[in-house]
């Protein structure tokens, strides 16, 4: 079974994202083959009874193999549950990789997901940057986000545990077509997987180097935690522009908010991220609400400043002239 993004891993500091299903514990033991340092974090959400298992089948085997082990309960209620778990497992992940010094995340994502998202994009109508929702690897925050699985169709990494009979636990939620990405795999997804496997994989391949392709048009400049990009006029262009910078805050735009965003130039996303469309760049923050004293209100003014961005810029100690002077670089 051939992993992707190995190479990145030897040497360094790599935390798993482990959930003790088919796909995180795949990975566990064909890391722990490649002899592959790692450690592990796992999330029990409250959702289901059978979690306290998962958690302590995670610790049984951090235990046995001489893994550091990170664990997080936290109790998620709807609606937005799907959501409200991811915004929770990458909060804990941040924390861990930041006090922790480590080097990359290690997620257990595999072919079929890299379908399921590109469906459930194509049905809401989506570009190629939205419908390749997925990299080998992901810049994030001071860390890398590696998916060394996503050309592994889950039906291996399930023989695989079988044949070397590891045990594994199937969350009985994934089971239920009221979760619009169950609907989308059990009625599309794995009967198209069973059948065009291998044409899938090839086809992922080349819209990958596709997407590159495009993206490398696109400059993204960053200081600390602003991250701007020429404004190109052109709202296809932006909408990419857009997609790029709000994931190197961690966030997922949806095709809504980023027409929504193009309205408003200046705003707040999610109460978490600040943007602004000047004329010449595209620009997005933390959100960080501060209070100011007359001058330095004054300055952000007459710099030009959205306000949107003042309370980052400030918190950060970032210069009020900062894009004048960037510009002329």
């Amino acid at each position: 079974m051939e992993l992707s993004g190995l190479d990145l891993l030897q040497g360094k500091k790599n935390l798993l994202a482990f959930s003790a299903g088919i796909d995180s514990t795949a990975l566990f033991f064909l890391l722990l083959e490649r002899n592959i340092d790692f450690d592990i974090a796992i999330v029990d959400y409250g959702l289901r009874s059978q979690s306290k298992d998962e958690v302590a089948y995670a610790v049984e085997l951090a235990k046995k193999y001489t893994k550091k082990i990170y664990t997080k309960q936290v109790t998620i209620k709807p609606p937005s549950v799907e959501e409200k778990a991811r915004n929770v497992r990458y909060q804990f992940f941040d924390e861990i990789i930041q006090q922790e010094g480590y080097h990359n995340l290690l997620t257990a994502h595999q072919l079929n997901d890299q379908l399921e998202w590109f469906l459930m994009q194509l049905g809401k109508g989506a570009g190629l940057c939205e419908l390749v929702g997925m990299d080998i690897v992901t810049n994030r925050k001071g860390y890398k986000i590696v998916r060394p699985l996503l050309f592994v169709q889950k039906s291996e990494l399930k023989s695989y545990l079988e044949t070397k009979k590891i045990p594994y636990y199937i969350d009985e939620s994934n089971l239920q077509d009221s979760y619009f990405r169950n609907y989308i795999r059990h009625n599309f997804g794995d009967p198209f997987m069973k059948r065009f496997g291998d044409g899938i994989k090839k086809s992922f391949h080349y819209l990958l180097e596709d997407k590159k392709i495009l993206e490398e048009k696109i400059q993204i400049h960053s200081y600390k935690e602003l991250y701007f990009a020429t404004n190109t006029h052109n709202d296809y262009m932006n909408k990419r522009i857009l997609d790029r910078l709000f994931k190197k805050l961690g966030y997922l735009l949806s095709s809504a908010q980023k027409e929504e965003i193009l309205r408003q130039k200046e705003g707040v996303i999610a109460s978490k991220y600040a943007f602004a469309i000047t004329q010449e760049w595209i620009i997005v923050a933390p959100f960080v609400q501060k209070k100011m004293d007359k001058k330095s209100k004054e300055v952000l003014r007459k710099a030009k400043i959205p306000k949107s961005l003042r309370g980052y810029i400030l918190s950060a100690s970032i210069p009020a002239d900062f894009f004048q002077t960037y510009t002329d670089r």
